[in-house]
């Protein structure tokens, strides 16, 4: 488990809050350009497998769902009440 962060109040002090002030950097640029850099590992390419996914097929049944929804919804206005916008 993660350590709890610092309480930045400074309890018993008169000033009632306590700054933190920033530490200057350990390394010395002498140190930075002696490092070495790590070999690189090689990466796989992977294809996407051709086709329609789930995530597709749920925004097409959506859709399809909803165009006729409204469809239904003009054809019984315009049946019952004469009102229809495309029927």
């Amino acid at each position: 488990m993660a350590r709890s962060q610092r309480k930045t109040s400074g309890r018993g002090k008169a000033g009632g809050s306590r700054r933190s002030t920033s530490r200057a950097s350990k390394s010395s640029p002498k140190s930075s350009k002696s490092r070495k850099k790590a070999p690189v590992a090689e990466v796989e390419v992977v294809e996407e497998e051709a086709g329609l996914g789930l995530d597709d097929g749920i925004v097409i049944l959506t859709t399809v769902i909803l165009l006729a929804a409204v469809l239904l919804t003009d054809y019984l206005a315009a049946t019952y009440y004469d009102a229809g916008t495309f029927f």
